[in-house]
């Protein structure tokens, strides 16, 4: 069975830092790419990072770019988003998803275009 879970969320003052983590069972990172995705009230759910499958290259979403940081361990089976100079417009909750190295990429992105799997998600919330 296939388990993906986000841990790592919480409440942080603008300026401040998390660092979530997405910790894979059921399938391993040589198989499946992770991404992570955001969701907030009243708005849809974007993508805010993932490890393309098609070259070294990691996707941030440009509102991100030069604050979050995207990073693995294979030997953890985990993937982590490194989240500083955190911004209100940051607080959402954040789901981890993982697809297939093989699949269809985004072009976008150069990540899966579907993701089989996902967690649960972690509120995180920016606030002062």
């Amino acid at each position: 069975q296939v388990q993906l879970a986000e841990s790592g969320g919480g409440l942080v003052q603008p300026g401040g830092s998390l660092r979530l983590s997405c910790t894979v069972s059921g399938v391993t990172l040589d198989d499946y790419a992770i991404g992570w995705f955001r969701q907030a009230p009243g708005k849809e759910r974007e993508g805010v990072s993932c490890k393309s499958t098609i070259d070294d290259s990691t996707y941030y979403v440009d509102s991100v770019k030069g604050r979050f940081t995207l990073s693995s361990d294979n030997a953890k089976n985990s993937v982590y988003l490194q989240m500083n100079r955190l911004k209100p417009e940051d607080t959402a909750v954040y789901y981890c998803a993982a697809g297939h190295v093989d699949a269809v990429v985004d072009v976008t992105t150069g990540c899966p275009y579907e993701n089989e799997f996902w967690g649960e998600g972690t509120q995180v919330t920016v606030s002062s």
